[in-house]
């Protein structure tokens, strides 16, 4: 009798107070691959390595290629095989890709801009503990990079130019020029159907453009902003649209956490000279451009974690520097694959009742 008033008593409890008996966590790596790790000595190792290391539910790849050279996550797959961790994949041919621990319901190419094709998004949709979900990995326009503008750099043939472009208007209308706003409509397109169906939507991926909550007047006068507070379009369509920036949602302030994501401190990238680590050399082009970002619908899916993943260093005029901020960043015990660092969140899903 006893056992029996006990078990009435925490059920009563689980109702009143709103949790849920059953829960399950779930975790997302999204990373930038550099032209398929090729220029990171060892960098193939160092992806394989690095899932292994970080164990993540749902990895959120980009440029898994280099050049033609698809060879990559194939070879990755296997490697993993070996030690005993199995993952479902596809590319669809494109340079995006996504891992999953979890067998998917679909997969398919989507998101396609006319004009920008090649750049179309990768969309997984699968289940995870009965919870309907849609991935996304993409890999937005890195051309008309105009956030080098305000640092006196061009965003289309990275030299320098005369001074430094602060205008809102004139930064945004050339950052137009790139198919980014384009994709990111087609996502929020393609979203509201899922978020219809009641799926938890989470997008991931190198956006090639900083975020608007990282460009205000708190930050107006750091990282050669020069003064600049500018609303860039594909984060604010999002926050727009009900997505949640993770990386912010945990790290609200951007002059303590900035999150910088490229280019990242890899040391071993530089010493092999096989390609430049900055592009504006004699600027402070640090910025947060990798994000992953989600919207539950039903809100039975919550955030967390959330931390980078990549070297604690970072780039600063051209020089590798020790990193100063207060960012979560976890470094992997492995060859670090790229010249972004990524992201690492996790993610609660609670099986709430009435």
């Amino acid at each position: 009798m006893k056992k029996f008033i006990c078990l009435c008593t925490i059920m009563l409890l689980c109702l009143f107070t709103g949790k849920a008996e059953n829960q399950e966590t779930f975790s997302v790596l999204q990373v930038n691959l550099w032209h398929g790790s090729s220029k990171v000595p060892g960098g193939d190792q160092g992806v394989t390595d690095l899932l292994d290391q970080l164990n993540a539910d749902i990895v959120l790849l980009c440029e898994t290629r280099n050049g033609n050279d698809a060879t990559l996550i194939p070879k990755t797959l296997k490697e993993l095989e070996k030690r005993g961790k199995h993952y479902y994949a596809e590319t669809h041919g494109l340079s995006v890709c996504i891992l999953s621990k979890h067998k998917p319901d679909s997969i398919v190419k989507t998101c396609i801009v006319p004009g920008d094709e090649g750049r179309a998004m990768l969309k997984m949709t699968l289940h995870i503990d009965g919870k309907p979900f849609a991935f996304y990995s993409c890999h937005l326009d890195y051309r008309h990079y105009e956030c080098y503008l305000p640092r006196g750099y061009s965003g289309t043939t990275w030299k320098k130019i005369d001074k430094p472009v602060t205008n809102e208007s004139e930064v945004l209308n050339l950052n137009r020029q790139s198919y980014r706003d384009e994709s990111i409509k087609a996502f929020i397109k393609e979203a509201e159907e899922d978020i219809k169906k009641g799926m938890t939507v989470i997008l991931g991926g190198d956006f090639n453009e900083p975020s608007h909550l990282d460009w205000q007047e708190n930050t107006r006068n750091l990282w050669d902003h020069n003064g600049a507070v500018i609303n860039w379009d594909c984060s604010r369509m999002l926050t727009n649209a009900g997505f949640k920036d993770s990386y912010r949602e945990k790290h609200p302030d951007p002059v303590s956490c900035p999150g910088f994501t490229f280019p990242a401190g890899n040391q071993k990238a530089q010493d092999a000279k096989l390609e430049i680590l900055a592009w504006a050399p004699e600027a402070d082009e640090r910025d947060r451009i990798d994000f992953i970002y989600y919207i539950s619908p039903d809100k039975s899916v919550s955030l967390t974690e959330s931390s980078l993943v990549g070297p604690k260093e970072t780039v600063i005029r051209g020089e590798i520097k020790p990193n100063t901020s207060k960012d979560s960043i976890i470094t992997p015990e492995c060859v670090w694959p790229s010249d972004h660092k990524g992201n690492f969140v996790v993610f609660k899903i609670t099986d709430k009742r009435p």
